[in-house]
């Protein structure tokens, strides 16, 4: 009778034959049998390894430990806060400093932040200024940015917009149409890009009508995007393998199963920014929401050309949204993620700049994305001249997800970037939904304190001399005015109670909640 340990001598021998004999692949099995095995093991559990063991609190990319810890910790009520002092280095070129009162602004007992510490509303409203039927102010200044349903999965999704219904903030569906996991209450931002998936016709062309039918039929979609590029892969158009297409999937994109699906890089609806205009009015009249319209930024020929037509015509986009090129939850090859547009601080700078020039960007709410789901980060683009902060890696991470970075595999190990059903069966939406809230009203209130430390009522309020930035070697520091050489167009801000009684104001489960007698008690 052979002994246990006899069986695994055998399959080790095997295992050696094979690699020397029947491998035709790797050289490395095949030089150093069986033991071969080990770096492909490792090479394999690299990033994990590295996450959890090798790199330090500040080293990892693209969130390091300590910022993926302060998620987490926000999400769960853990606390936050960290000891002895920061183990970041403050003098490195970049780092944001926003600068103090020696004042702070108080919030008195009649003031709306005394109940509610995370009420921070826009100060501008979407569309008013172009007439829309709609005018839409959001709710919250900080909310979800655009992300597929099919790119995530049910759960995750239905776990993100329970969660925006509890925080006020609203929901972009991302390219992937309007599923019923995006309607539990929130306020919705319809988002479409070059497939039109969920009002598309036959032909895969935008239908005016489908449009219309899908507004009407969900009140709760508040404003509509139209996607020209984003940040991991301007200019490229996307992918969802046909490996993520459930029948549900296919019939909320109106897609064949089995296939590929593809986004491509370019809109037939439109060709010029004339053409993109008139789009932006069809859609505006026909609808009555406000429409805008979400772009990475390199050239800024076109950019000028659109600035130049809304100032002489008063037409085009409501709001804007510019995607840093630092990539997000959309995979992409390393060329386009690594090279490919420019970073947020950059290409918001440099687009603000061409709008306040010609006098118009007071009209136009700008939103922010491109790793902004933290308090400084978040600040210092508003100094800069945003209305509204997107975030999506780091709502995921609110809701479990680790940075496996493979999202694109259909593998993702906590359920959220994956159309498995044992993997997203993991996800518990009511308790991962409360996660999501915590999160965005911890994240919120802590940018209403460092506001409130600079001597404002709200953050809009902030200018490009209230931040500074880093310059490293030269060991001083430049405000963002003189770092980006511009200054922000002051904002018209008559107080927060002003924004509260807005009659355009969102977040109607938010806005009951403040009426309850229970809400002090719910949001201590």
């Amino acid at each position: 009778m052979i002994p246990w340990w006899g069986y695994i001598i055998l399959v080790l021998v095997l295992i050696a034959v094979r690699d020397v004999f029947f491998n035709k692949k790797h050289t490395i099995s095949h030089n150093y049998p069986v033991v071969g095995h080990i770096r492909y093991m490792l090479e394999k559990i690299g990033p994990e390894l590295r996450q959890y063991i090798v790199a330090n609190n500040r080293e990892e990319l693209p969130f390091d430990r300590s910022q993926r810890s302060w998620i987490y910790a926000s999400s769960k009520k853990q606390n936050n806060y960290e000891g002895f002092g920061t183990d970041q280095d403050i003098h490195a070129p970049g780092h944001v400093f926003i600068n103090p009162s020696m004042i702070p602004f108080h919030v008195g007992e009649n003031h709306p932040n005394f109940l509610d510490k995370s009420f921070i509303p826009c100060a501008k409203v979407m569309g008013l200024e172009n007439g829309r039927k709609r005018p839409y102010k959001p709710y919250s200044v900080v909310n979800i940015s655009a992300m597929s349903y099919g790119s995530l999965s049910a759960r995750a999704v239905d776990s993100l917009n329970k969660g925006a219904l509890k925080a006020g903030c609203y929901h972009n569906t991302g390219e992937g149409g309007l599923s019923p996991y995006h309607s539990n209450g929130a306020d919705v931002v319809f988002h479409m890009g070059t497939g039109y998936f969920g009002v598309r016709d036959e032909h895969g062309n935008f239908s005016i009508e489908k449009m219309v039918e899908l507004v009407k039929n969900n009140p709760f979609v508040r404003a509509i995007e139209i996607k020209l590029s984003q940040g991991a892969k301007p200019g490229k158009g996307g992918v969802l393998p046909a490996s993520k297409i459930s029948k549900e999937i296919a019939r909320i994109r109106t897609v064949p199963m089995g296939k590929d699906v593809l986004s491509p890089a370019n809109h037939t609806a439109f060709s010029t920014i004339p053409e993109m205009v008139d789009f932006v009015e069809n859609i505006a009249q026909n609808t009555g929401l406000p429409v805008g319209i979400k772009s990475a930024v390199g050239k800024l020929d076109k950019w000028e050309e659109l600035a130049e037509i809304m100032e002489e015509t008063g037409r085009g986009p409501d709001f804007i949204s510019i995607d840093g090129g630092e990539g997000g939850t959309g995979a992409a090859p390393p060329s386009f993620a690594d090279h490919v547009a420019l970073p947020f601080v950059y290409a918001f700078s440099q687009v603000y700049q061409i709008f306040a020039a010609r006098g118009i960007a007071a009209r136009t709410v700008f939103i922010a994305s491109g790793k902004l789901g933290f308090p400084a980060n978040a600040l210092m683009a508003m100094a800069m001249g945003a209305d509204l902060i997107n975030v999506a890696r780091e709502a995921m991470m609110s809701i479990g997800c680790i940075q496996a970075q493979v999202c694109h595999t259909n593998r993702c190990p906590t359920g959220i970037a994956t159309q498995s059903k044992w993997l997203q069966s993991g996800i518990d939406v009511t308790l991962k939904s409360e996660r999501f809230a915590n999160y965005i009203k911890t994240l919120k209130q802590e940018m209403l304190e460092i506001t409130h430390a600079s001597g404002y009522e709200h953050p809009c309020q902030l200018t490009m001399e209230d931040a500074d930035v880093s310059m490293g070697d030269n060991n001083f520091t430049k405000t963002l005015k003189d770092t980006y050489r511009y200054e922000k167009v002051p904002i018209k801000f008559s107080g927060m109670q002003y924004l509260k009684d807005s009659p355009h104001l969102g977040g109607l489960g938010q806005k009951q909640a403040v009426k309850s007698p229970e809400f002090s008690k719910i949001n201590p």
